[in-house]
């Protein structure tokens, strides 16, 4: 039986990573769990998307009530979704507040994602970013806008603004090198107007073990197939998407340790962390840990399901591993062109499946709130 002091979860944060929760419902915040995640774990934040808030309220009770009144005042599908979805997240916010006031703003923030159909749309996410930031009227929240090229520009202007960024559905590293260059210019554009930056904060989303659920099905053909290339494809094999992460954060270093960032670090301004998401394992041949274990590195954020937080909390060994095999980490990405696997064609794919997958879950959802009947009684 672990204590607070020797739990594994808690330990992650002496090593300089903060846990985050990547689920949201609203039991969580009307009971006592969040708390206790907070105190007994060191739970230092929390996400939400589009397929979260669907099985959350279509797989619960939780909301019933709240649909059904606003079903009896007209109120459409959309204003549904909303309203639900922002009164979690203003809860959540405010049971993280005193993480937020703890670590100076460095932890305790809460994530809403902008409508998923506006992934392709420059001035929709920009306005309804805006528009979230506004109504949620929480310093500790993010929103979360994808890292597609025309989710870009539109981050860079938020951060401009001063609204927090949660960029998300981020595979690639030519991709996240050009989210850190977004944040970067909001920034140095917010300095040019003379605004404060000490307070503006961002952190990248990297999706891991999707990577590898795409990448290793190739491998495992190559190995079935038995030629020259299996041996290699074998020692590939499950360590793509931790390599790739390892590469992003030697990436982080370089670009927060310029002269150019020193800069605004002098204003205040604040690193983006790399937060990895999708940190659940999908592959049962894979230990339930695997995406959290490997990738503990100083400022860096896991945000993980409740089932990977329990597993973590029964059987992590917590030790920073981010930056060991470094040298292992390029060797495997330098074989995949060799094994005919072209990463950067696959990291889009990730991304353009990544946009439907937050589609279809809310669509279903509007689907579902639309037929929601007002009771006659």
């Amino acid at each position: 039986m672990h204590t607070r002091q020797n739990n594994p979860l808690r330990q992650l944060g002496t090593l300089g990573q903060s846990i985050w929760l990547d689920y949201i419902r609203r039991d969580l915040t009307t009971g006592t769990e969040l708390q206790g995640l907070i105190v007994e774990d060191g739970l230092r934040g929390m996400t939400s998307n589009p397929s979260i808030f669907e099985k959350a309220i279509l797989e619960s009770h939780e909301y019933d009530e709240g649909i059904q009144a606003m079903a009896i005042k007209g109120t459409d599908a959309e204003a549904i979704y909303e309203t639900l979805s922002q009164r979690d997240v203003q809860r959540a916010a405010d049971e993280f507040r005193s993480v937020y006031e703890e670590t100076d703003g460095k932890d305790g923030y809460v994530s809403l994602e902008v409508n998923p159909h506006l992934a392709y749309d420059t001035q929709g996410s920009l306005e309804e970013a805006r528009r979230l930031w506004a109504i949620l009227n929480r310093p500790n929240v993010f929103i979360k806008v994808p890292a597609t090229s025309e989710g870009l520009p539109a981050i860079q202007q938020l951060i401009s603004e001063g609204i927090n960024v949660n960029v998300t559905l981020l595979f690639g590293l030519p991709r996240w090198r050009r989210v850190a260059e977004a944040y970067i210019a909001g920034l140095e554009a917010r300095v040019a107007q003379g605004k404060p930056v000490k307070y503006v904060a961002s952190v990248a989303s990297f999706f891991v073990s999707r990577i590898d659920s795409m990448v290793d099905p190739l491998l495992e053909k190559l190995i079935a197939q038995g030629r020259k290339m299996a041996d290699i494809a074998k020692m590939v094999r499950g360590k793509v998407a931790i390599s790739s992460a390892r590469a992003a954060y030697q990436i982080y270093k370089d670009i927060f340790g310029s002269d150019r960032f020193k800069t605004l670090a002098v204003q205040g301004a604040r690193v983006q962390r790399l937060l990895w998401a999708s940190s659940g394992t999908k592959n049962p041949d894979y230990g339930d840990v695997k995406y959290v274990e490997a990738l503990i590195g100083a400022d860096t954020v896991n945000t993980a399901p409740l089932e990977t937080l329990d597993a973590y909390r029964d059987h992590g060994e917590p030790k920073t591993r981010l930056e060991q095999d470094v040298k292992e980490a390029s060797w495997v990405l330098e074989q995949l062109p060799e094994l005919g696997i072209r990463i950067d064609i696959m990291t889009q794919q990730l991304e353009d499946e990544g946009v439907e997958k937050f589609n279809e879950p809310f669509d279903k959802l509007m689907e579902a709130l639309a037929k929601t009947p007002p009771r006659t009684s």
